[in-house]
């Protein structure tokens, strides 16, 4: 069991043998991933999208609740959520993927929250941009980062600390960034952030910054926790290593058939079979997506149905495939505009981030 004072040694890769430990079970009761057969939609229900919760969900009045911008700045504010609302609305798609999805499948296995392929999901969120916020409060000629604060208060590695993150100015500074106090046309839900929350489009969920309550300008880099030691890609426990940021392109089956209980292995008769699922990335739309049913044998161009969600969300994709009986193994991998695609073997880091391998569905075909 970790304690608060060996949790300061570096985060700890599991042994070959070694299987999920107790720890890593509680946290993954805490938080749930996407059921796979929920890729059908185009706008993920509130209830089943990917949710993590670092600490515990804060208990927060939206009555009283209010939000200060401060720091850097030449007219500190403070607004409660009323004002808020008052403020020009906007609602966006935005698909949103945690950072450790697919952390689980790394051999050596990092030891964290474990993640298969299902911390992902695709909603419909409103609020105002904070663009017009920061523009203002009057930002100082030398800001360099924007820090958010949540409400969330814990331990990690030892360190006590609200969960903050921040983002350089230029990227807080984007339209598209919002302060959202609405999920899917509804009062955002306790675990997912209420009464407010920051939706960072583009970007992994760390960003995310949920029960939001301060946004403060630095004439600095910030070196917090969750930016300076957290969530960075690094081979050895003392590198530097590189910031996570932007969501690396995937793409996502829709298992086809019906599954058996325990293995999760699809079970479908022979014959024609519509093959779907989703893509998506935080660097430039995906502009093709490739499936295989061979394991990566060899792979064939899927359609990509037009994007109805705007430039965040993902899309739909499709294959037609002929399914003939035997074992198969689907799988699906997406390129986006800037040329990035998914690998087929994944490089690896040690926390386990910015993973997309390729998904194997594991798919029986009953004899005729």
């Amino acid at each position: 069991m970790t304690t608060v004072e060996d949790a300061s040694r570096p985060s700890r890769l599991a042994g070959p043998d070694e299987g999920i430990s107790l720890e890593e079970l509680q946290l993954a009761a805490r938080n749930h991933g996407l059921p796979l057969e929920a890729l059908r939609y185009d706008v993920t229900p509130a209830g089943l999208h990917y949710l993590l919760i670092h600490y515990d969900i804060p208990a927060l009045d939206p009555v009283t609740h209010t939000l200060t911008v401060d720091g850097a700045v030449a007219r500190p504010l403070t607004l409660d959520l009323a004002t808020l609302r008052d403020r020009p609305r906007v609602t966006r798609q935005v698909t949103m993927e945690c950072a450790g999805n697919g952390r689980a499948l790394l051999r050596p296995r990092p030891v964290s929250q474990p993640w298969l392929v299902e911390a992902v999901g695709n909603a419909e969120w409103t609020g105002t941009p904070l663009a017009p916020l920061l523009h203002e409060a009057g930002l100082d000629a030398d800001a360099v980062d924007v820090v958010f604060t949540g409400a969330d208060h814990g331990f990690e590695r030892g360190v006590e600390q609200d969960y903050q993150r921040a983002l350089p100015v230029a990227d807080a500074l984007r339209d598209e960034v919002l302060l959202a106090y609405e999920m899917n046309g509804a009062p955002l839900l306790p675990q997912h952030g209420a009464p407010l929350r920051l939706i960072v489009p583009g970007w992994y969920g760390m960003a995310h910054v949920k029960w939001l309550r301060g946004v403060t300008v630095l004439d600095r880099a910030f070196d917090g926790y969750q930016n300076a030691v957290a969530y960075r890609l690094r081979q050895e426990p003392d590198d530097e290593g590189v910031p996570v940021t932007r969501i690396a392109p995937r793409a996502l089956v829709r298992p086809p058939g019906v599954p058996d209980f325990m293995s999760r292995t699809r079970v479908l008769r022979p014959g024609p079979c519509t093959v779907d699922g989703r893509a998506w990335s935080g660097y430039a739309p995906v502009v093709s997506v490739e499936v295989t049913t061979d394991g990566g044998g060899t792979w064939s161009p899927a359609v990509l149905d037009e994007p109805t969600g705007g430039e965040f969300a993902w899309r739909r994709w499709r294959y037609d495939w002929t399914a003939q009986p035997g074992r198969h193994v689907l799988g699906a991998r997406a390129t986006d505009a800037s040329g990035r695609s998914q690998p087929v073997e994944q490089p690896w880091n040690r926390g386990g981030f910015a993973n997309n391998l390729v998904q194997q569905v594991q798919v029986a075909v009953l004899p005729d």
